[in-house]
């Protein structure tokens, strides 16, 4: 039986600091994701456009429309920061599921490991998603209206909601974290327990049905944030 590691592990130290299998997938992500946005924006700087360049309009395109109908005239200011939130967090999800990637040991653990299987890292992108939140919220409707929304003294109720409304943003860093982790940890752990008991082919469609995963995942975080930052940029009565 395959060792299940919910932690991600060491594969070498570098001046003192630990690289985990996680960070070394994300890392190569990292470099894919800027090989590909330098090929997309040659694409389309060229007159006689490939394949390639018509498959990322297309999906620029459709999240586009998913977030025009969250902020309407407000999209091209949000769009850039929530796009990249949802292809990082797709193309993370999605090596996580390349051959080799848990199974090339080093040492005796696996070299590689998706990114988003580390809760280090989904609560690096809640935090991002948290304070992304409270900057806009502060930034449109400022700091006075910013803090009446948690502070508000004209009665006890208004101020035990205000309490209330704290303790709901900071769940908000909680919920990010484990919906992503835990979805795609256990996926990718139902990946490797089946095809370590019936390895021939049986693993296929839940692979298939982990992709399909990974790119609710991707999208349901985005679009979360960008709910949670239209909200946030309202004034409150």
């Amino acid at each position: 039986m395959p060792e299940i590691s919910i932690k991600a592990e060491p594969i070498f130290h570098l001046f003192g600091f630990s690289v985990t299998n996680s960070f070394l997938s994300s890392s190569i992500v990292m470099f894919l994701t800027i090989l590909l946005c330098i090929f997309y924006y040659r694409q389309s700087r060229e007159q006689i456009k490939k394949g390639f360049y018509y498959v990322i309009k297309f999906l620029v395109n459709a999240i586009y429309s998913l977030f025009e109908s969250v902020f309407g005239e407000k999209t091209p200011l949000f769009f850039p920061i929530l796009f990249a939130f949802f292809f990082y967090i797709l193309l993370q999800n999605w090596f996580g599921l390349l051959p080799g990637v848990g199974s090339i040991l080093y040492r005796h653990v696996p070299l590689f490991r998706g990114n988003n299987t580390d809760l280090n890292t989904t609560v690096g992108l809640a935090l991002i998603s948290f304070f992304l939140i409270q900057y806009y919220s502060i930034k449109y409707i400022g700091i006075k209206g910013y803090l009446k929304k948690f502070f508000n003294f004209t009665s006890p109720i208004m101020f035990f909601v205000g309490i209330l409304d704290i303790v709901s943003e900071f769940s908000k860093i909680i919920s990010f974290s484990f919906r992503l982790f835990g979805n795609i940890f256990a996926g990718e752990v139902l990946i490797t327990i089946i095809a370590f008991l019936i390895p021939i082919f049986a693993s296929f469609p839940f692979l298939l049905f982990e992709i399909f995963v990974g790119m609710i995942q991707a999208l349901v975080f985005s679009m979360l944030t960008a709910v949670f930052i239209n909200g946030a940029i309202q004034e409150h009565h």
